[in-house]
């Protein structure tokens, strides 16, 4: 019976000697955070399912205390990408040691960084059928965290990057409020533009919370550790820029009837026709508000607006927060105010001529 080999770190030093060794202290700037716990750090990858024989890709390794916890599983290779240029030393120590994985470090930041080509081609696998074996893990920076998810995700709909080579899925740590609005389904509190953008292209599950005692230095909030996993097929059938402006626009007032939001897609003089051709068109009652439509609702008013935008190509580039925009509703109310006038006067005049 073969014996299962892991790898061992004893040579070493440990995730908290390596931070003093080198001197580093957590980065404000860069929003560090580092989790020293190994039982922590097993638990974030063993959240990710079982990779053993699969090649990981993990974002932020810092001291690299995720990353022993990778090696221990027997990957058949290891990317790693840190900004932060301090911690290439700790890692080539780790590489060092990991005798029996492929091992590639890369200082860069990981919004800029070209994922295409990174994994060997023969893990390819077609969109349709089962993953890969290749998995993406991170503890994130919470300050990048939700511009990187929404610039996968955007990789995931288009099948780039990564996912040129099939449905590779994530594990990845957010600040818990961030996790519960990724994951939060129709009603809750935490549903936002994030939970429609990630649940129309994935399988969100919100996994469980790291406590913020956890890290070091102590951040003002826990974590939560999120898992994706790409859809054979999207919900919203409709490409990822058009879907993110449909929904950005009806998450712009939350808590107000959507009717007030949708009618930000369109210059005032086509407000009223188009937002109610929309609002027919998804089924929406008329004291719904955002976090109360389902995804078949916001595939509906894509759809719809596809389709206006169709008929009226400069729909596309209206922007209702640009200067252009904004002078443009000042004029449309002016008119309107000048238009009320008049028939007020109009009438006023009509009621002199009886008298």
């Amino acid at each position: 019976m073969p014996v299962r080999v892991k790898h061992k770190f004893h040579p070493l030093p440990t995730v908290r000697d390596l931070i003093k060794m080198y001197k580093i202290r957590a980065e404000k700037q860069l929003a560090q955070n580092f989790l020293l716990c190994t039982k922590t750090n097993r638990r974030i990858v063993n959240a990710a399912g079982k990779i053993k024989n699969n090649y990981i890709f993990e974002v932020g390794p810092g001291p690299g205390g995720i990353t022993r916890a990778i090696l221990e599983k027997n990957v058949i290779g290891l990317t790693v990408v840190e900004k932060d240029k301090r911690f290439l030393p700790g890692l080539e120590l780790i590489k060092d040691t990991a005798k029996h994985t492929e091992m590639e470090i890369f200082i860069g930041d990981i919004l800029s960084f070209n994922m295409n080509q990174r994994f060997p081609d023969e893990l390819k696998e077609q969109w349709e059928d089962g993953l890969p074996k290749i998995k993406i893990l991170g503890n994130l920076p919470f300050n990048i965290s939700t511009g990187l998810i929404l610039k996968w995700l955007e990789d995931i709909s288009n099948q780039n990057g990564a996912w040129s080579y099939g449905r590779v899925p994530l594990t990845l740590t957010f600040q818990k409020e961030v996790a519960q609005r990724l994951a939060a389904p129709i009603n809750s509190k935490f549903r936002s533009r994030l939970s429609v953008m990630s649940q129309y292209l994935c399988d969100v599950n919100h996994v469980y919370n790291i406590p913020a005692e956890k890290f070091r230095p102590k951040p003002e909030v826990d974590a939560g550790v999120v898992n994706f996993v790409p859809k054979v097929e999207p919900l919203i059938k409709q490409p990822y820029p058009l879907v993110e402006k449909v929904v950005r626009h009806v998450f712009h007032y939350r808590q107000k009837r959507c009717q007030k939001s949708i009618s930000t897609l369109f210059p005032p003089d086509q407000t009223v026709e188009y937002t109610q051709e929309m609002i027919r068109a998804a089924e929406i009652d008329d004291r719904a508000r955002p976090f109360q439509l389902a995804i078949e609702q916001y595939a509906q008013l894509c759809e719809k607006y596809s389709e206006i935008c169709q008929h009226d190509p400069l729909l596309r580039d209206y922007d209702y927060r640009s200067p252009s925009s904004a002078a443009m509703r000042r004029e449309f109310r002016h008119r309107k105010r000048e238009e009320m006038l008049g028939v007020r006067d109009e009438q006023a005049s009509t009621q002199e001529q009886h008298l």
